[in-house]
Formats: C-alpha cells, structure tokens, sequence
C-alpha cells in the first residue's frame, strides 16, 4: 500500500502536483472514439435503410391484401381514378363495397411518400402496379420497391 501512494506522489510530483489529463491522452482518446464511429455508424445506418425497405415491401404487401378484398367484394380492383381511396372510401360505383379495407388511414412509404398505384398495371396488365420509389424518391435508380418484381428494388 505504502509503494502505491508512493508511486501515486512521484507521478504527481511530475504532473506538477496537478491531477489530469495531458493534451495528448485526450487527443488520443479522441482519435480512437473517431476510429471506433467510423466503424460502427455505417453499420447502423446500413441497417436503418435495410429496415425501412423492409418496411415498404411488407407495407405494400398489406396494400395489396386489401386490394384482393376489395376485389373480391366488387368484383374487380379500384380504377387508376379510384386509387387506392377506394380503399378508405366507398367508391360511387362499387355497390358491394365492405371497407373501409385498410384500418390506420392511407399509408406512406417510410420516407414520406405516397404509394403510387396504377389499374391495369403497366407491369401486370391483368391486375394492377402497386410501387413504391424508395429512398431517393424517383422512379428507377434501381431501389424502387414494387409488387411486380422480387428481384427489382
């Protein structure tokens, strides 16, 4: 125990009696917590836009569940005019119509954008095109998320 508090008082006798960091022990400590972020950030944010794109295929997913009920009640999908309204809101023409078919109101993709729906699709002629534009909000870029498609995203 004596050695230890000896040990201690020669440090501080070099210090200058002072207790602290040096200016280099904190730059250093700084450059390793900078090394140590330059690692991990990229890996959350990586998984952040993974789970957003996750996010949208299952959204237009659900989507397309209730387009399939909707369907299946009027005997055909809302038309382009009707969009996906027809959803929310009994269409004037639809006189079987049991909705509302989706619960929470009309949804967004996970960056804030509409879910864009076209009847009869461009892609499937004999349904329809339910799509997303992904992160960057344009139409093609290759990460569009869409229902015609398990490859194209």
């Amino acid at each position: 125990m004596k050695r230890s508090r000896t040990l201690l008082a020669s440090v501080r006798a070099r210090r200058g009696g002072r207790g602290g960091f040096t200016l280099i022990e904190l730059l250093l400590v700084l450059v390793i917590l900078a090394a140590l972020a330059a690692l991990v950030v990229p890996k959350f944010t990586k998984r952040s836009q993974e789970a957003k794109v996750t996010a949208a295929a299952t959204d237009i997913s659900n989507i397309g569940v209730a387009l399939s009920a909707f369907e299946i009640d009027c005997g055909r999908y809302p038309t382009g005019e009707e969009g996906l309204r027809a959803l929310l809101e009994q269409p004037g023409n639809a006189n079987s119509w049991k909705g509302p078919y989706i619960e929470k109101g009309m949804p967004t993709d996970p960056w804030g954008s509409p879910y864009f729906y076209r009847c009869p699709g461009q892609h499937r002629p004999s349904d329809y095109d339910l799509y997303s534009f992904g992160p960057d909000g344009e139409e093609g870029g290759g990460d569009d998320i869409v229902n015609w498609s398990q490859t194209q995203r």
